[in-house]
Formats: C-alpha cells, sequence, structure tokens
C-alpha cells in the first residue's frame, strides 16, 4: 500500500495507484490526481474578485460607487461616487461579495461589479 494520496472523499491512506488512477478500498473512490489539481486551480482563479473594470480586490481596499444603488428600507440610496474604505471579501451565494460599512447608512453588502478599486 502507498500512502503518498490521501483519498479526497474519506481522507484514509489506505490507497493504491491501479494505471494512471488512485483507488481508496476503503470507500470505493477512484479519482485522477491531475483532475484534482486542475480542480483546485480552477477553483482559486474562480475565488478572485473582480470590480467593475476587471481589477482585482482584495481585503482592507477602497472602492468607489459606480452607480446610484438603491437600499431597501431607507429613503436616499448610495451615490454614484460613494467611496467605501476598508472592504472585506466574502463568499455569497446571491452575488453581493463584498462586506463594508458606508458613512451614515451602516454596514451592508455590495455586489463588487457596481464598485471600481480606488
Amino acid at each position: 500500500m502507498s500512502n503518498e494520496q490521501k483519498c479526497p472523499k474519506c481522507n484514509s491512506e489506505n490507497t493504491y495507484q491501479d494505471m494512471n488512477l488512485w483507488v481508496c478500498p476503503d470507500c470505493f473512490h477512484e479519482w485522477d490526481p491531475t483532475e484534482l489539481a486542475e480542480a483546485a486551480a480552477n477553483e482559486a482563479a474562480a475565488s478572485v474578485v473582480l470590480d467593475a473594470n476587471g481589477n482585482a480586490l482584495a481585503d482592507g481596499d477602497s472602492v468607489t460607487v459606480v452607480k446610484d444603488l438603491k437600499v431597501k428600507g431607507s429613503q436616499s440610496g448610495i451615490k454614484a461616487g460613494t467611496k467605501v474604505k476598508n472592504i472585506r471579501l466574502v463568499d455569497s451565494s446571491d452575488g453581493h461579495n463584498i462586506a463594508c460599512k458606508i458613512d451614515g447608512i451602516g454596514a451592508m453588502y455590495l455586489k463588487s461589479e457596481f464598485v471600481k478599486k480606488a
């Protein structure tokens, strides 16, 4: 038995190589290590958050809102040109991937497509 590859499904060290695939006898999972490496690279590339101009954003950046945005529960929204400091990137299923505090409004989430890096 080889301990070079751990099973990605059950994390077992009891694996062996069969041709170009690795096999886990504990959970019967078969995988190709090159496909796992490609999937990890694609996931890392997908996690990059881009602004409206295509620039990569990072935690702590300052951004400027490029479009007037309506805010639920508020009569006034966020005006275009509003500067937001110290953003935090978050994973979100609904597209709101920036957490921030805006002066006069408070804490909220923004979509990266409506901001540009300042």
